[in-house]
């Protein structure tokens, strides 16, 4: 039994405006999965697919207050991409903001409502990734926290250290998957998660049992919501959703 990487799921105050600006950055598709909930896709991808990381966004009423501990790195394939990509994205409403990152390659940004992502710099790890090259956790321990996710996904460790741990999809395809280590200690609700899917065929409350073995916890949300929800071994939530 394994599950899959199949989105992130972000919190917006509009998520309609936001998925908007999402739909255009990425290039995809943008559809309503009911009220409050959009649904942002490749429009050439058959859900679910290794080939990308999907991306859901649900209206919440909370302020965002602090820096989330997830984001998305977008690849570049040129220097001249990654000053294109940069300034079609100011042009849809995004703005450069300073994290303390000091002098790096990549570009710190942030969408209309305040969460942070990169336009990566162009290297080989951006050249077959999709528009996402990466989706980045913030941890205190990336070999633990690699330890539990290559155990509780499929998806194929191929570098830990103590700064950090990187995976990818077994198929070799999509995005990449970084755990980078970080000072800053987890502070409430996550606003971005993420969403992992068993195969089908797979018993989800058998698959929710060995995640918890693996070191996950539950999280009781009420009986209003149609999917599990549960915690990995640093605290961050995490939805377990049914088998597709």
């Amino acid at each position: 039994m394994a599950t899959r990487l199949v989105h992130i799921t972000m919190k917006a105050r509009d998520e309609s405006a936001l998925g908007a600006f999402w739909a255009e950055a990425l290039g995809w598709g943008m559809e309503s999965e009911g009220p409050g909930v959009i649904n942002l896709e490749p429009e050439d991808v058959t859900y679910p697919d290794p080939v990308a990381v999907c991306v859901d966004l649900v209206v919440s009423p909370e302020p965002k207050t602090v820096k989330n501990r997830v984001h998305v790195d977008l690849a570049t394939t040129s220097t001249a991409h990654q000053a294109e990509l940069v300034e079609r994205l100011e042009s849809l409403g995004a703005t450069r903001v300073d994290i303390g990152q000091g002098d790096v390659p990549w570009i710190v940004m942030a969408d209309p409502e305040g969460n942070e992502f990169c336009v990566q710099a162009p290297g080989p790890h951006a050249q077959d990734t999709g528009p996402i090259g990466t989706v980045v956790v913030d941890c205190a321990d990336p070999r633990a926290m690699a330890d539990f996710w290559s155990q509780a996904t499929d998806w194929t460790l191929h570098q830990v250290t103590d700064r950090n741990a990187v995976l990818r999809s077994a198929k070799g395809i999509g995005p990449y998957l970084l755990f980078l280590r970080t000072p800053d200690v987890k502070s409430g609700w996550n606003r971005v998660h993420l969403d992992v899917r068993p195969y089908p065929g797979d018993d989800v409350d058998a698959e929710a049992a060995r995640l918890r073995a693996l070191g996950a916890t539950a999280i009781d949300v009420g009986p209003d919501v149609h999917w599990m929800v549960l915690a990995d071994p640093e605290g961050n939530e995490f939805c377990l959703l049914a088998p597709a």
